[in-house]
Order: C-alpha cells, then sequence, then structure tokens
C-alpha cells in the first residue's frame, strides 16, 4: 500500500497524516479477505506540500514535506520507489492509494502493465459501483446496457467508473459507441463535451458530441446538472462530486418525474460531502428510489417504512481481489478480473437473489462474498495468461490455503 497523501478521503493534502487511511486499509485486507498480516512488506508514504490544509501548517500541525514537489519530480520519485519495491518484493502486489488526481492516472497507466498493482480509488470504487449497478439493475427486471447514467464529478474516480461501466455495457452486447452515448459526465464546468477546453486525458473519450445535443430543451451556453438531468431522463445518477447538497430537490424530481424507479449514488466522502442525504432522497421520490452512499448511513424511517441503505465501499472488492491475486500468482491486474469481480459481487445481492433487502451483501457475509470474489479473480487471470493455469478444485483449494484465520494453534508438549 503506498500514498502521497494528496487526496485522503475528501479532505484534500494530510501529509503524513494520511497514513491512517493505508494502516486501516491493510486492516481490512485481513478482516475481510483473510490476507496474513505477516505478508504486509511496509507501509510507505510519499509526501508532498499541502494543498489545501495550509491552515495546518500555519498552526504547526503539519506532519509532511512543506515545500511541494513538481509533478515531474514525484514521477521520477515514484519510479525509483516502484524499482526498489521490484528488486526487494518482485512478486508483490502493490495498490495506489489516494494520489493526486494529477498524479493518480499517470501513475496506473505508466505502471499497471509493469508490476501487479491497481489504484483502489480509481479501479476499486468503479468495481464495487459497478457492481453495485449490475444489482440494481436486475432487481428492476433490466439490464445495465439499458440505462443511462449521468455523472456528477468529472474527476479520475468518476472517470474510471464511467470506463467501467462502458466495459461492462459492452460485455452485454453494446458497441462502444452506443456505450458511450449513454454516460453522461458533469463537473463544475457544465456537461463534458467536444467542444469544452483544457480537458484532462482521461477525460476526452468521455465527451458528448454537441452535434447531438442540438435538439435540447435549454437556454444556456453551459450544461448544468439540471439541463442534463431534464434532457437526458437518466436512470442512475452517481455523484462523485466531493461537495454537499449538489443533488437538490429540483433535480432529483426531475429525475423521478421520468423514472419511476430512479437510481441515486451519492458516493462522496465523508457523511460531510455527500451529493444528498438518503433521507432527502427517499422523500423526494416519494420512497421509490434505490440508494447506495459511499459513507455509511442509517437506515432512512419514511411513512412507516424502513429502507435499508447500502454502503458502496470498496471493502466489498479489493480484499478479494488481493486473495485472488495471492491464490492464482497472477502477475498482472487486468480489466477483466475487476470486472469478474463486479459480477460476483451482484451475484450476492440479497435484493436480487431475495427480492428484498439491501442491494449489497450484509457485511457480516464479507468474507464469504471475498472468497468468491478470489475465485471469480483468480479464474480470470489464468483465463487471460496472467497466472498459470490450474483446475477449479486447485485454485479453491489454494484459497482456502490462503485465508488467514486468527486463532492460536495447538501447542504440543515437547519435553517435560
Amino acid at each position: 500500500m503506498v500514498t502521497d497523501g494528496e487526496r485522503i478521503l475528501g479532505l484534500g493534502d494530510q501529509g503524513i497524516g494520511g497514513m491512517g487511511i493505508p494502516i486501516g486499509k491493510l486492516s481490512l485486507y485481513t478482516a475481510c479477505g483473510g490476507i496474513s498480516p505477516g505478508l504486509y512488506p511496509s507501509r510507505c508514504g510519499w509526501m508532498s506540500a499541502p494543498t489545501i490544509n495550509s491552515y495546518s501548517t500555519i498552526r504547526f500541525t503539519w506532519a509532511g514535506v512543506i515545500r511541494a514537489l513538481p509533478t515531474m519530480s514525484i514521477m521520477r520519485l515514484s519510479m525509483s520507489f516502484i524499482q526498489a519495491v521490484k528488486q526487494r518484493w518482485p512478486d508483490i502486489l502493490l495498490q495506489f492509494e489516494d494520489f493526486a488526481q494529477k498524479n493518480a492516472m499517470p501513475l496506473l497507466t505508466r505502471y499497471r502493465d509493469e508490476i501487479c498493482s491497481f489504484n483502489d480509488d480509481i479501479q476499486g470504487t468503479a468495481a464495487v459501483t459497478v457492481g453495485t449497478l449490475i444489482a440494481a439493475s436486475r432487481a428492476a427486471g433490466s439490464q445495465l446496457s439499458e440505462q443511462k447514467i449521468v455523472f456528477l464529478g468529472a474527476g479520475s474516480a468518476g472517470c474510471g467508473i464511467a470506463e467501467q461501466i462502458i466495459a461492462q455495457t459492452q460485455r452485454e452486447g453494446l458497441s462502444e459507441d452506443a456505450a458511450r452515448q449513454n454516460v453522461f459526465m458533469v463537473d463544475r464546468f457544465g456537461l463534458l463535451t467536444d467542444r469544452m477546453p483544457n480537458l484532462l486525458p482521461f477525460q476526452a473519450k468521455l465527451v458528448q458530441k454537441c452535434d447531438n445535443l442540438q435538439h435540447w430543451d435549454t437556454e444556456n451556453d453551459v450544461l448544468s446538472l439540471l439541463d442534463v438531468v431534464r434532457n437526458v431522463k437518466p436512470d442512475i445518477l452517481i455523484g462523485v462530486s466531493g461537495q454537499t447538497g449538489l443533488f437538490t430537490e429540483e433535480i432529483i424530481r426531475e429525475m423521478h418525474k421520468h423514472c419511476p424507479r430512479p437510481i441515486v449514488m451519492p458516493l462522496s466522502n465523508p457523511t460531510s460531502r455527500v451529493e444528498a442525504t438518503p433521507q432527502d432522497i427517499i422523500a423526494w421520490t416519494e420512497g421509490n428510489a434505490l440508494v447506495a452512499t459511499g459513507s455509511p448511513f442509517s437506515p432512512v424511517i419514511w411513512k412507516d417504512k424502513v429502507y435499508p441503505i447500502a454502503q458502496c465501499n470498496n471493502a466489498y472488492i479489493f480484499p478479494g481481489i488481493g486473495l485472488g491475486v495471492i491464490a492464482s500468482g497472477a502477475s498482472r491486474i487486468t480489466d477483466e478480473m475487476l470486472m469478474s469481480a463486479s459480477e460476483t459481487l451482484a451475484k450476492h445481492s440479497p435484493l436480487v437473489n431475495n427480492g428484498e433487502g439491501l442491494v449489497l451483501p450484509a457485511l457480516k457475509d464479507i468474507q464469504v462474498v471475498s472468497r468468491a470474489i478470489a475465485f471469480a479473480v483468480g479464474k480470470m487471470a489464468q483465463q487471460q495468461g496472467v497466472a498459470v493455469k490450474t483446475s477449479a478444485e486447485a485454485l479453491q483449494q489454494a484459497i482456502d490455503d490462503n485465508f488467514w484465520k486468527p486463532e492460536y494453534r495447538d501447542y504440543r508438549r515437547t519435553s517435560i
């Protein structure tokens, strides 16, 4: 696990103070995925200057490097670090965690085919979100490929989710062009279009063509979230903006006007930055919305009915991926392995399997889910040639053998 501490949750640059998040995620690898804590080779932090929390520096509470490193220096540092890691632990699985947006995607693109690695904020978030959406769509009697999806937030996490959705809907039969036409990305400057300047490289393939928007009912030059919802009439609304309150009552009611069972996912962390609360979303949709959040929320009681709120948490995904990589000996993590994880998560949805309950499994079942994801990930790794092929029985046995349990071993007397 490695971080530069520059994008801890929605809080920004925390310096070395952000190390609690990677350490916590290492604990989840053990608690959820059964990975022995003895396998952790190190806990590392890369620190740059404060970007958001300059107040902490002024108050002498900043724990980290005060002077910022330029992007090129960070990339050179990362190259040296990863080469050293590869030399010391050739078979390591490296998870990039909470890197600044300007570094997260370039690092992932640069190293994903060079070392067994993934970025949980981009790929893990995408995998758990897609798994949730597959389950929610099936519960509504449809497929994800039939849905129109609007995002609020077009950073690396939002675009990573969008690309994974596009890949999944292609698996369900759509062409790439048709899949991309169903996804609409809105950021602080409005809907991403092919005429918008200064797009980031990972945003460029997610634009909508202005020629296709000429019939839209709007008088605004900048297409706001409300404009997009009013014209697209989406089935799914996803928030990854990190800004509180942006899913307004007007927007949610406009969505519900055209979609009897809307899927609304305010995924921003922490709870203080959520786009809308589940209580409001349930009330504004007359109890018809299916809600999943990025932060934990208690069940909503509306008109004497209890609505459980699923937490779309990466802990459903990354421990199983880690276990699958260890058990199979995979040398890389591919997009297909991530999609297999999403499909497996969806298959464990109580709402799909029982017709009621949460769209995601209960946390008490997370070890069962992690084992199933590990098997699916390991099997796909073998099919793609990034792991040695074995029988299904051998793979399952490897998963069982590597699943660590915090139990005392039996003692055997060796002397009187």
